[in-house]
């Protein structure tokens, strides 16, 4: 009987520290998991911050364009009004929200560049081109951190969507990311009509 006891000793003993090794490997399995979803979250809003800098700085730009333009061409107040709403409520933007400034920043601007293509005094202006050029280069900027945002948005998702990643998901109540979107109005040329 003194052997029989041992063995089933022996084997609580080993059972029962494969267990305990089971259970700390989940653990921190699931830490690790939980940690690359937050270090995805954190970079994407870091991003997401990136976009929302480079849109007030568009707006900035847009503003300026508008003033040294309003001589050239006559601009509805509307289009002041807008600028100045959409430079106030970028910083608390969704992305959702973002996608809708985006389209209709691209659309004023493509009215300013028409204005600039009318008026060659226009384009000769030292202020005007340079701001211009600005503009275009703040919008690259803009598509390249719209690019990363919505490829850190597709890794956080797809984990959100994948076995065992899922799991960790749901326990932690971790939701999917919004995509940044900003439909087929982009492909569409902006309305040039004063």
């Amino acid at each position: 009987m003194i052997v029989s006891t041992e063995i089933n000793m022996d084997f609580i003993l080993i059972f029962g520290g494969v267990l305990l090794l089971l259970i700390i490997g989940f653990i921190v399995y699931a830490i690790s998991v939980y940690n690359r979803f937050m270090s995805l979250k954190n970079a994407g809003e870091a991003t997401l911050g990136q976009i929302r800098v480079a849109m007030k700085k568009r707006l900035d730009m847009i503003e300026q364009l508008l003033g040294a333009v309003k001589s050239y061409a006559t601009f509805e107040k509307e289009t002041f009004s807008k600028v100045t709403a959409m430079r106030a409520a970028v910083g608390s933007a969704s992305p959702a929200e973002i996608g809708k400034m985006e389209q209709e920043t691209r659309s004023i601007f493509g009215r300013l560049l028409a204005v600039a293509e009318n008026y060659p005094d226009l384009k000769t202006n030292t202020t005007v081109m340079p701001l211009m050029d600005a503009v275009r280069g703040v919008e690259d900027e803009i598509a390249r951190q719209r690019y990363t945002y919505n490829n850190i948005g597709q890794q956080f998702n797809t984990m959100c969507d994948t076995v065992p990643s899922n799991i960790i998901a749901r326990i932690f109540a971790i939701m999917k990311m919004e995509y940044l979107e900003f439909g087929e109005e982009i492909e569409k040329v902006p309305d040039i009509s004063f």
